[in-house]
């Protein structure tokens, strides 16, 4: 197969340019950001994403420890489902608390993969991950998020320019960190006044195995995630 001759097929393993942030280009990023993850018609589908990555910290923190990932569920509804098998105790605790703060780590590290011009790089192992997500999703909806996912990292990819690539990169890993923060005030909801999603809450499952209290894992994801957006909100005052 031949690529097409171009500037990201020929730096797609190096180092390139960083996008440059002004004033004026940081108002576009932040409208992007805003646009894929506040209303509700983009976030059908950005959420979409983002289930992805937080069942995907389960299934690598799984793997981390040792255990066998079984499968991946994704749906439609931004619901989604992680199996392993393997010793329980501690290491079910750790899989489990892997789920929410993932997608805040991986917006920050995508943050700095665009602002120190990596972002090329970047999105080729990050298709690649997706690729192989991809293989541990035993359902029908997963199947289609993933392939759909891939269509457009590859799209990006073939067309994009490293410049291009640099804003879609700090664009989407913003959206990443706000999503985390949405999906934080979600499940805290689920906790005060939606009680009877309480099942759903990785907090809750967490409380059961553990025996410490649910507020303190919903206060553990938000130290996680709150810290990831004050690192990310560095790199990128400093980029100004």
């Amino acid at each position: 197969m031949r690529f097409p001759a171009g500037p990201v097929w020929e730096t797609l393993f190096v180092q390139s340019v960083p996008p440059a942030v002004s004033g004026a280009e940081l108002g576009i990023v932040v409208a992007g950001v805003a646009m894929l993850s506040i209303p509700r018609a983009t976030w059908r589908y950005f959420g979409l994403f983002l289930t992805l990555v937080h069942e995907a910290g389960h299934a690598a923190a799984a793997l981390g420890v040792g255990q066998k990932v079984t499968g991946i569920e994704l749906r439609f509804d931004h619901s989604g489902l992680t199996t392993s098998m393997g010793r329980g105790g501690w290491r079910a605790g750790w899989c489990t608390f892997w789920g929410y703060p993932v997608p805040a780590i991986v917006g920050t590290v995508m943050v700095w993969l665009a602002l120190d011009g990596w972002a090329v790089p970047g999105l080729v192992g990050g298709t690649g991950l997706l690729l192989l997500t991809g293989l541990l999703v035993r359902n029908l909806q997963g199947a289609v998020i993933v392939l759909g996912l891939s269509a457009v990292a590859v799209a990006l990819l073939w067309w994009g320019t490293p410049e291009l690539l640099g804003h879609v990169v700090l664009i989407v890993g913003l959206a990443l960190l706000v999503g985390a923060l949405r999906d934080l005030a979600k499940v805290i909801s689920v906790h005060t006044r939606r009680r009877r999603e309480l099942h759903s809450s990785d907090a809750y499952l967490l409380a059961r195995l553990s025996g410490i209290p649910s507020p303190v894992w919903l206060a553990l994801f938000g130290i996680v995630i709150g810290l990831s957006v004050a690192v990310a909100a560095e790199m990128l005052s400093s980029a100004l």
